[in-house]
């Protein structure tokens, strides 16, 4: 068989960067690293690509080896590709990232390798340039979140106005007015206001709301109305 000549050694790899909402909360999940170096510590979903398969496919496998987490959509993000960013072998990585229900998936995590949600806002630290791929995801999140209806894939099928004021601060990492929110929100015709309600949090309740799917996708510039400084935004 022949080989290209005078060429070196180079891994490749994939991380996985899984963003979860559980209505409260939006998280990260992260696992304890099973080999050396930095073993013990936490870490995102990741592992070398095998000669038989795609990276695709490796993305799927690893996640789901390591986490329990199958069918899970998975984006590439980036490659990173820094010359020392693994101490062992030179190493490249392709980070893949998702943004999932946690409720849905509850009960395909493992506990093999300790895999636990994390709120975004405290992270603990991470192995190699793990951070640097967070940080990237987030902002990829942040633009795609300004014009898709991605974040909507994080809740219920019906969820009220404060699920969806605390996802969007999350993301955007900042404070909105509430009854600005709410004026805002519902200004755009987006979304169908339901009967019931969610008493949980009070006696007077929050009524469930539905994404109409149909105009969102005729109108979805409309919530730029409420996304802080979208010209900012970039990928």
């Amino acid at each position: 068989m022949h080989k290209y000549s005078k060429q070196i050694r180079l891994l490749l790899a994939v991380d996985c960067i899984i963003f979860g909402f559980d209505g409260e909360t939006l998280k990260i999940l992260l696992i304890k690293r099973g080999f050396q170096p930095e073993k013990g510590n936490w870490s995102l979903m990741g592992g070398f690509v095998q000669p038989s398969e795609s990276i695709d496919q490796a993305a799927s496998r690893i996640l789901k080896q390591l986490t329990g987490l199958d069918g899970v959509y998975l984006e590439q993000l980036h490659t990173f590709g820094d010359t020392g960013r693994d101490p062992i072998e030179r190493t490249a990585s392709v980070a893949y990232f998702a943004l999932i229900d946690i409720h849905q998936y509850e009960t395909q995590l493992s506990n093999d390798y300790h895999a636990e949600w994390f709120p975004l806002k405290r992270i603990p630290k991470l192995v190699f340039d793990h951070q640097e791929m967070v940080e990237a995801a987030k902002r990829r999140i942040r633009y795609k979140a300004a014009l898709h209806p991605i974040l909507f894939e994080l809740l219920p099928k019906k969820f009220t106005l404060p699920q969806l004021q605390i996802l969007y601060e999350s993301v955007f990492n900042t404070t909105i007015d509430k009854r600005n929110f709410s004026k805002r929100v519902l200004a755009t015709g987006l979304l169908i206001k339901l009967n019931d309600k969610d008493k949980a949090g009070s006696k007077r309740g929050a009524y469930y709301y539905q994404l109409n799917m149909q105009h969102y996708y005729a109108k979805f510039q409309a919530f730029l109305n409420f996304i802080p400084n979208p010209d900012t935004l970039h990928l």
